[in-house]
């Protein structure tokens, strides 16, 4: 574990990233209070279950009401596909996506007061990167679009630029936790926030607002965590270039009409295993491709990219992909953890932690 805490002084309002690790106790944006004369277990159920109404998510409203103490987890989410049909002329970027909830998790820790701090937990002893502890934090944020203050201590081990939602589960627990349930609005903070919110499985479109449900399903898969961090936005801006989308227009639903352009030897730049981001981020990032061969070699199974990068996850077990009681791999004197997950279910706590 690296020893790096990271603390915002009372008197600016703090934000906060997601952590947790497979086998974690809690649920995404659960809360649990002591003194009420109910289990740990019982609590965290009652305080993850979210009610649809319409497709609209529904969770209480605490605007005005007591500050909560609370202690919440919040759940690393997994792209399994991921088109991306163009640009919208405000910018964002129309998505198509199935996501699931991972036992991966932070953890946020919320008090009175005001303030952030970070405990780095992050895997094989990262650092923190340029993770931001001021108001540029998706938790400070999070914070403030739902009007509320508070104290935030975060203990981070969902790794930064890992394309697994991270910043985006902190932000939703806090959004949860808040009584926040605007789905449209909290896409402003990032694509993923509105997923996180609501957890499980889901069939995502628009910007990321639109949160379909679909039934759960129970299944395991390895990821693999190359030591370096990827920038969404720059992701997103290359798919852009190499996909002949203009920059954003005064008018109009799509830049560039949203088509995906053909590469040089014929066919889509969509990206091999359903995800369209997958060339333009090793067009950034071409190690990205090493250690996704890496892990090819290692399995046998062909590793897909999660979000914009820069983690590789195949489905299945370490056991059985022959790996058992292996933690990392290693190429050219770097190291990547190799890490099981499984989906996750919102409405069940975790068991052990």
């Amino acid at each position: 574990m690296a020893d790096d805490t990271r603390a915002l002084r009372a008197g600016s309002s703090g934000t906060a990233g997601s952590s947790g690790t497979a086998g974690s106790s809690g649920t995404a944006g659960s809360s649990a209070r002591a003194g009420d004369g109910t289990s740990g277990a019982a609590r965290l159920v009652r305080a993850a279950k979210m009610v649809f109404d319409r497709g609209r998510l529904v969770v209480p409203d605490r605007a005005g009401g007591a500050f909560e103490p609370a202690l919440l987890m919040a759940h690393a989410k997994l792209t399994l596909s991921l088109r991306v049909l163009g640009r919208r002329a405000d910018g964002y970027h129309l998505l198509e996506s199935e996501m699931v909830t991972l036992d991966l998790a932070d953890v946020l820790q919320v008090e009175v007061g005001r303030g952030l701090a970070i405990v780095n937990e992050l895997p094989d002893g990262r650092d923190l990167g340029d993770l931001p502890t001021d108001s540029k934090n998706l938790v400070g944020r999070a914070l403030a679009l739902a009007g509320r203050e508070a104290a935030v201590r975060l203990v981070k081990r969902i790794p930064v630029g890992a394309g697994l939602g991270g910043g985006s589960a902190d932000a939703a627990a806090i959004l949860r936790w808040a009584g926040y349930g605007d789905l449209a609005v909290a896409a402003r903070l990032g694509s993923d926030v509105p997923f996180c919110i609501t957890g499980g499985r889901a069939q995502v479109g628009g910007a990321g607002e639109l949160v379909e449900p679909l039934d759960f399903e129970d299944r395991s898969f390895v990821l693999l965590m190359p030591p370096f961090a990827m920038d969404t936005a720059a992701v997103f801006g290359q798919w852009d270039r190499m996909n002949g989308q203009s920059p954003p227009a005064a008018g109009g639903e799509l830049a560039g009409e949203g088509a995906r352009a053909a590469d040089p030897a014929g066919g889509e730049l969509a990206g091999e295993g359903g995800n369209d981001l997958e060339r333009a981020a090793i067009a950034l990032a071409p190690q990205l491709a090493h250690w996704r061969d890496c892990l090819a070699d290692a399995t046998g199974a062909r590793p897909r990219l999660a979000g914009s990068g820069s983690t590789w996850f195949i489905e299945g077990e370490l056991e059985k992909m022959g790996l058992a009681g292996r933690e990392y791999l290693v190429m050219r004197g770097e190291r990547a953890p190799l890490v099981q997950v499984r989906t996750f279910r919102p409405e069940e706590p975790l068991a052990g932690g």
